[in-house]
């Protein structure tokens, strides 16, 4: 599942010299600022004039994070004179139809599911985008990217931050103490876990619990094993439907999955057996790795904002991550993650500027220099992005040797994606077996 929908909490706070850059240009007020005409300014007349004019945003993201978004386009508020309000919320997929249903639609939202995006095409209520927006993505982001939000040949909005999500957190001053090695295989990582486990500590810590949206991290475990155990071509029909849900090759994927998720030796440190991982937060999923109650947790890069304030992210640090092994490192290395798109539902003028700077390079180096997010727009200079996992991040996006793929659950129509293969994996926790799981999440795309 893409990052825009995760539930985050806790994070480390800002960084205050971007706080300060914004403030040279005004005072956050609806009205241009005094020094709107000042070099720092400069970057924002060619938006034209927005003075006093307001547009909503509605997202899935929350708390710290939101405070974060609200720093990253503070500038372009106060150089330009306009108001972006922006709204998070925990049942952001399920809320978002209703208040388009009813008639209530944001201007714009930040949508993380292709498959949600296309739904709002096809009923209608999606605005293609300016021409400036699709110029200022084309020339910002790999064409791969744009196709994900473009439908029957017209484009619908821009990427907006991304994540990788082949990720394993572990804690690297525990692996120094007790003699561990980063595993660079599934074999490695699976002779590593039992390692662990006879230690009597639970190697693995998992959650799958989020509000609304319950299921979609073990979405993440299918799709990562899919890109291990089959070939990126029968990847991509899978997620298309060119191949059924439950064909065998995707069974054994999701049993791939099964000899961690289901192991009871290896699950659920610091919460229980197994089926505590339907009942766990995924966002305090991770953190008894900084108790040493479990040793590996696979989440992706957006995890570094979950972890108790005061974790030192870092390779020498309380917390860091290693890539999700390949199953056999010599066919490649390929890499699941994810984004969300910045999609209109109206075009008045200032909602068509607000979407093409947040598309922006101005707009992402902005943001980076804030914290834990990464993005694919190829105008981010790595220098801005201070949290190192966010920097191998940013490093494997950009890497043209990655065999990259969008996150298949949130390419899917959205009544199957976030909708009974979210349910279907709490099922599959909960017990019920893999073959009955993937025949009603087939029966459910018929």
């Amino acid at each position: 599942m893409a990052f825009a929908r995760s539930r985050r909490a806790i994070a480390i706070a800002g960084v205050l010299g971007l706080a300060l850059s914004a403030t040279a240009c005004g005072t956050g007020s609806d009205k241009k600022s005094d020094s709107a005409g000042s070099a720092e300014c400069a970057a924002y007349e060619k938006y034209g004039d927005l003075d006093g004019k307001k547009v909503k945003i509605y997202s899935s993201i929350r708390e710290i994070e939101a405070d974060r978004l609200a720093e990253s386009w503070k500038q372009f508020e106060d150089c330009t004179g306009m108001k972006i309000d922006h709204e998070g919320s925990g049942e952001f997929e399920a809320q978002l139809n209703v208040l388009v249903d009813g008639g209530n639609a944001p201007d714009l939202a930040f949508i993380p599911q292709p498959g949600l995006l296309k739904r709002f095409v096809d009923s209608g209520k999606l605005k293609p985008v300016g021409a400036e927006t699709k110029k200022m993505a084309e020339e910002n982001y790999p064409a791969d990217w744009l196709k994900y939000s473009t439908v029957n040949g017209q484009f619908y909005g821009a990427p907006l931050g991304s994540n990788v999500k082949s990720f394993v957190w572990y804690s690297p001053k525990t692996f120094k103490e007790k003699g561990w090695t980063v595993p660079t295989s599934w074999d490695e990582l699976i002779k590593l876990s039992d390692q662990i486990a006879a230690t009597g500590t639970k190697p693995w810590c998992a959650g799958i619990e989020s509000g609304e949206a319950t299921g979609w991290p073990a979405t993440d475990w299918i799709e990562d094993l899919m890109l291990r155990t089959q070939t990126p071509e029968v990847y991509d029909q899978w997620v298309n439907h060119g191949i059924p849900f439950n064909d065998p090759k995707v069974a054994e994927a999701l049993d791939k999955a099964g000899t961690i998720l289901k192991n009871e030796k290896y699950v659920n440190g610091g919460f229980g057996g197994v089926k505590s991982i339907a009942t766990t937060s995924f966002q305090e999923a991770g953190v008894p790795i900084t108790t040493g109650k479990c040793a590996l947790h696979r989440q992706a890069s957006f995890y570094a904002n979950n972890w108790p304030e005061g974790t030192k992210v870092a390779e020498d640090g309380d917390v860091f991550a290693f890539y999700f092994p390949a199953i056999d490192p010599s066919k490649g290395k390929p890499v699941l993650g994810g984004g969300e798109f910045v999609a209109a539902f109206n075009d008045r003028p200032e909602v068509q500027a607000v979407q093409t700077y947040l598309a922006s390079g101005e707009y992402t180096n902005s943001r980076a220099k804030i914290g834990d997010w990464v993005s694919a727009n190829n105008k981010l200079d790595l220098a801005n992005v201070p949290n190192p996992v966010d920097k191998l991040s940013v490093q494997i996006l950009q890497d043209k040797s990655s065999v990259f793929r969008f996150d298949g659950s949130d390419l899917m129509p959205a009544a199957v994606g976030s909708g009974t293969l979210w349910k279907a994996m709490v099922q599959w926790i909960n017990g019920k077996d893999t073959a009955t799981v993937l025949r009603d999440v087939e029966s459910s795309w018929k």
